[in-house]
């Protein structure tokens, strides 16, 4: 699934599977917090299996389900979250820690210029709902 993720579609087989030895699976029931608006970013989250609700002030922004992420920011600058994320059912998430997705692909160039072509199409989609 991850290798389906547009952040790493367009790497090798190798690479993503260098990167996916580095996540690791965490579950969280409904109505957990997975992710607080101001804590710091550590990681990528991919979701494997359920529904987890993005909110901003309070307000839903997005409902992200299987093959969905956040947390790619966090890959790359480690600022707090721009967002709660809760889990609006019983959820399975394939989480990347920004120091082992470093230390797997640091010397990578393909895999950080495909990162922040995707981090800047999300903040201009996300600029472009903001507007509206």
């Amino acid at each position: 699934m991850l290798g389906s993720v547009p952040l790493f579609s367009s790497l090798s087989k190798p690479q993503v599977r260098r990167i996916a030895e580095t996540a690791k699976e965490r579950s969280y029931k409904a109505g957990d917090v997975i992710v607080r608006h101001g804590e710091k970013g550590i990681g990528f989250y991919l979701v494997l299996a359920g529904e987890a609700k993005v909110e901003r002030a309070g307000q839903l922004v997005a409902t992200l389900g299987p093959g969905q992420f956040f947390g790619e920011m966090a890959l790359l600058d480690e600022q707090p979250r721009s967002a709660d994320v809760r889990a609006g059912s019983a959820v399975r998430c394939l989480v990347l820690s920004a120091w082992e997705f470093w230390a797997a692909v640091g010397d990578e160039p393909e895999v950080l210029r495909t990162l922040l072509k995707e981090t800047v199409r999300r903040i201009r989609t996300d600029k472009a709902a903001l507007s509206e």
